[in-house]
C-alpha cells in the first residue's frame, strides 16, 4: 500500500509539474528503459496500473458528487458549440451574400453610369434642339427689332445666333442657309448703325435747333413783334461732345462719366428709342462695339465729316432763307415793309 501510494504520489507530482499529458508517458518510458530487471519492470507496471485505477475511482467519485454540475456544464458546452457552429454557418452565408451583393452592385454601378451618361447626352441634345428652335425665330425677331429701331437687342440677338451657328451648331447641315443669311446680316449690320449714328449726329441735332427757331418765329409773329429774328442759340444744345465732356465733373479716382454711361446704357423696348438722342447714340456705339466695328465706324465718320458739315451749312442756309422770306411775307401783309 505504501509503494502504491508512493507511485500514485509520484505520478501526481509528475502530472502537476507537467501540464502536458505526454510528460507522464515520457516519464514512464524513461523509468522502464533504465530498469535492467524484468521484475522491476513488472513492479513499475503494477504501480502504474494501480495509479490509473486510483485515478479512475477518484474520477468516478467526483463525477457522482458533481453529476448535476457536470451535466449542466456538458449541456451548456453543447449549446455553446451549437451556437458557434450556427454562427459560423451564418457568417459564411453572410459573406457569400455580401460577395453576391458586391457583384450585383458593380453591375448596377455600370448600368447607372451608362444611364447617367445617356441622360447627359439627351439633355445636351434637348438644349441644342431648343437653341435651334430659338435661332430659327431670329430672322423674324431681328426684322421686328430693326423696324422698331431697337438696335442693341437686335445686335445682341444676331451676334449670339451667329456665334452658336458657327460654334456648337456648326455641324448641323440643315442650318447652312440660315447660317449664311445671319452671317451676311452681321457683316452689313454696322452700316445701318453708322447711318443712324450720322443721322443723329448731323441731321437730328440741327433739326432740333431749326424747330426751336421756328417755334420762336411763330411766337413772335403771334405777338406781332417787329424786331428782327433772334439768332439761333446753340449754347444750351445737348450735343454728343457735351455728353462726353461731362466726364470732367467726375471725382478723382472714380471712373469717368463717359465710361460709366456707355457701360450702363440699356435699351428699353417699351419706350421710343430715339426719344433721347444721347442715349440712342450710346446704344449705337455699344452695338458697334459688340459687332467689333469701331475702327470702321471711326473711319466712316472721318470720311463723311466734310460732306456732312457742308450739308449742315446748306440746310441751315435754306432754313434761314425760308424763315426770312416767311417773315417778310408776314410783314408785307401787315403793310410794314422793311
Amino acid at each position: 500500500k505504501m509503494a502504491m501510494g508512493d507511485a500514485a504520489g509520484r505520478y501526481r507530482s509528475t502530472m502537476s509539474k507537467s501540464k502536458d499529458p505526454s510528460g507522464l508517458l515520457i516519464s514512464v518510458i524513461r523509468t522502464l528503459s533504465t530498469s535492467d530487471d524484468v521484475e522491476d519492470r513488472e513492479t513499475e507496471k503494477g504501480r502504474l496500473e494501480e495509479a490509473y485505477e486510483k485515478c479512475d475511482r477518484d474520477l468516478d467519485e467526483l463525477i457522482v458528487q458533481h453529476y448535476t454540475e457536470l451535466t449542466t456544464a456538458i449541456r451548456t458546452y453543447q449549446s455553446i458549440t451549437e451556437r458557434i457552429t450556427n454562427s459560423r454557418n451564418k457568417i459564411k452565408q453572410v459573406k457569400e451574400n455580401l460577395l453576391s451583393c458586391k457583384m450585383l452592385l458593380h453591375c448596377k454601378r455600370d448600368e447607372l453610369r451608362k444611364l447617367w451618361i445617356e441622360g447627359i447626352e439627351h439633355k445636351h441634345v434637348l438644349n441644342l434642339l431648343d437653341e435651334i428652335e430659338n435661332i430659327k425665330q431670329v430672322p423674324q425677331k431681328l426684322e421686328q427689332c430693326m423696324a422698331s429701331k431697337h438696335y442693341l437687342n437686335a445686335t445682341d440677338m444676331l451676334v449670339s445666333a451667329v456665334d452658336s451657328l458657327e460654334g456648337p451648331l456648326l455641324q448641323v447641315e440643315g442650318l447652312s442657309d440660315l447660317r449664311l443669311e445671319l452671317h451676311s446680316k452681321k457683316m452689313n449690320m454696322h452700316l445701318v448703325l453708322i447711318d443712324e449714328l450720322h443721322r443723329h449726329l448731323y441731321i437730328k441735332s440741327t433739326n432740333r435747333v431749326g424747330q426751336r427757331n421756328k417755334e420762336k418765329g411763330r411766337i413772335s409773329s403771334l405777338v406781332k413783334d417787329a424786331s428782327p429774328v433772334p439768332l439761333m442759340d446753340v449754347t444750351n444744345l445737348s450735343t454728343p461732345r457735351k455728353f462726353l465732356e461731362t466726364s470732367q465733373f467726375s471725382t478723382p479716382g472714380s471712373s469717368s462719366m463717359r465710361e460709366t454711361s456707355l457701360l450702363e446704357i440699356k435699351e428699353d423696348t417699351e419706350l421710343d428709342p430715339e426719344e433721347n438722342s444721347n442715349v440712342f447714340m450710346g446704344i449705337l456705339i455699344k452695338g458697334l462695339a459688340k459687332l467689333k466695328k469701331i475702327p470702321e465706324t471711326v473711319k466712316a465718320i472721318q470720311d463723311r465729316l466734310e460732306q456732312e458739315l457742308k450739308q449742315i451749312v446748306k440746310r441751315s442756309t435754306t432754313q434761314v432763307a425760308d424763315n426770312g422770306y416767311q417773315r417778310g411775307e408776314n410783314l408785307s401783309q401787315e403793310n410794314q415793309p422793311r
